[in-house]
């Protein structure tokens, strides 16, 4: 990269800075005349009818040039009526063929830097980079931004309730939680509804409105308290600027004790750290998450370039992780769900009440522990959790969270820990059978009882490996023909429950008082139906054989609705 030995001609970030910041393979310098060691104050989409005569108003501009061919006659006129106005750089699409002779000499001839896009890098994604990096850069000296990855409003959050002393909430201009820090106390009931809702109630933001805090947040300049109101605790909140614009707020909740005047310091402080995140996520906030669940996709299926995937979510390559799957379900379509499928769980879309304990949960296990990441498919979400001595806090947290919310279930596994990021898909198996065993007791007791539940594999071990093996020998079984078959075939047809009957004796171990009581109905019924059984089909529960062929056609016949 071309640099200029001087320093830079006025404060502020430097086009070396901005472009180190927004990562490598995004823009190239083709031509500097003045190095790229010069100032940079915004990032501007070129108007063509704007000829940015004046050098006052132009200088410091990158302008990207969207639209315009970098082959036309009309690209060397805008990089010189740039240079003439005093613009710092002119960002152009050149494609395969390079910068053409001319459009080079142009640039070289005059005081602006013509930079190239990167291919495969859209427009979108480099105004936001620019602008994100422009804002990290103007925005600096603040710990609250040390060590942090710029977009991780979650770690943020966290980072700030250590610095202020209180509960931390960040949100949008429009009330919606963006993230929140860890709960290390029963939270007031204000904040469990803004956090469970996503946003905060609506009631809540027509009082905030109509009693005028929310003019004076925005008009302030530092933090505004609201002192504590009955059930709910005393709050400070600041706004989070970027020039004239909001991006967002900052809310920190007394927790356990007053919030003072060194916490209002904290959360000023805080705000001006949090703007380049918040620019991030405005910016590319929505592209950053879909490129973070593939990448988590990547890693728990074990296929593409694990190794890319683990450095761009700033997983530890030498740090041992386990997988958590938590499955969501609507209580209202429970039935249709839980009791009538197996295998993925995946029955039916995901319907709303599903997608929003998802949303609560993908944001509670990055609000706990630093270093989860997290993803989803259908009704599950896939966290990644930095293996400790009680790696199951986070899904205690999970599934206590969860009940907190109405008219859903939750069912969450714990893979085992995995030494490294080749172990991941192992731990995902695992975790999964974990979650389709507590599905399938679920499923054997009334529909009402059913709770949120969460295990550990090595605590389902034994039936986690019992599906595995079925899973397995569930082809083969479907192809094959014989007395077991016959009699399911007969239940289905007629309605008989020579099935039931059989699978409820195995059950008792061959207690027919015991048996008979689950069937609710007298020995002897159940003894005339098992010595039917075997005169109908040739099912004989007294042979060692015919009991287990049978238990395991009874089970797999029991997977299909």
């Amino acid at each position: 990269m071309n640099t200029s030995a001087s320093g830079p001609m006025a404060d502020g970030p430097t086009l070396t800075q901005i472009l180190r910041q927004t990562g490598s393979g995004v823009l190239d310098v083709a031509v500097a005349p003045r190095g790229t060691d010069v100032p940079v104050t915004d990032v501007v989409l070129h108007d063509p009818g704007d000829a940015h005569g004046s050098s006052r108003e132009a200088a410091g501009l990158v302008l990207l040039a969207v639209g315009l061919e970098a082959t036309s006659p009309e690209a060397e006129e805008v990089v010189r009526a740039a240079g003439h106005a005093g613009a710092t750089a002119v960002v152009m699409r050149c494609g395969a063929q390079g910068v053409h002779p001319a459009l080079a000499g142009a640039a070289a001839q005059g005081r602006t830097a013509l930079l190239t896009r990167g291919p495969g890098i859209g427009w979108t994604d480099v105004l936001g980079r620019l602008r994100t990096a422009l804002a990290q850069s103007i925005e600096t000296g603040s710990q609250a931004v040390d060590g942090l990855r710029l977009g991780d409003l979650s770690g943020l959050a966290n980072t700030v309730a250590d610095l202020v002393g209180g509960a931390i909430t960040i949100e949008d201009p429009q009330s919606r939680v963006l993230a929140y820090s860890r709960m290390d106390s029963e939270p007031d009931s204000m904040r469990r509804l803004t956090i469970l809702g996503q946003q905060v109630p609506r009631w809540r933001v027509e009082e905030l409105r109509e009693s005028g805090f929310f003019r004076a947040l925005w008009s302030a300049e530092g933090a505004v308290r609201r002192p504590a109101e009955g059930p709910y605790a005393e709050r400070l909140a600041v706004a989070v600027r970027h020039g004239s614009e909001v991006l967002g707020s900052i809310w920190a909740a007394a927790d356990g004790v007053p919030l003072s005047e060194e916490s209002e310091a904290a959360l000023r402080t805080a705000a001006r750290a949090a703007v380049p995140h918040l620019v991030h996520h405005r910016a590319w906030g929505r592209e950053a998450a879909r490129r973070q669940e593939e990448a988590v996709r990547t890693l728990l299926a074990g296929d593409g370039d694990v190794e890319q995937a683990a450095q761009f979510l700033g997983l530890a390559p030498d740090r041992s992780y386990a997988v958590v799957v938590a499955e969501a379900h609507d209580t209202r379509t429970l039935d249709a769900t839980v009791r009538g499928t197996d295998g993925d769980g995946i029955a039916a879309p995901v319907e709303t009440a599903e997608q929003r304990v998802l949303d609560v949960l993908a944001l509670q296990a990055a609000a706990h522990r630093r270093g989860c990441v997290t993803a989803r498919s259908g009704r599950r979400l896939f966290v990644l959790v930095p293996a400790t001595e009680d790696t199951a806090e986070p899904v205690r947290r999970l599934v206590a969270t969860a009940r907190s919310v109405p008219r859903t279930v939750v069912f969450a596994g714990v893979g085992p820990a995995a030494g490294d990021l080749t172990g991941l898909p192992a731990s995902r198996e695992a975790a999964e059978l974990v979650v389709r065993v507590l599905r399938q007791r679920a499923s054997a007791g009334p529909a009402a009882s059913v709770e949120s539940a969460w295990a550990l594999h090595g605590e389902v071990a034994s039936p986690a490996a019992l599906l595995r093996v079925m899973d397995h020998l569930e082809p083969l079984w479907r192809d094959m023909s014989g007395p077991v078959h016959d009699m399911v075939a007969h239940d289905q047809v007629h309605g008989s429950e020579y099935g039931a009957s059989a699978a409820a004796y195995l059950h008792a171990l061959g207690d027919t008082t015991k048996a008979a009581a689950r069937l609710n109905v007298h020995p002897n019924t159940l003894r005339y139906r098992l010595r039917r059984a075997r005169e109908l089909f040739g099912v004989d529960l007294g042979d060692a054989d015919g009991r287990l062929l049978a238990d395991i056609g009874l089970r797999l016949a029991r997977r299909t609705p």
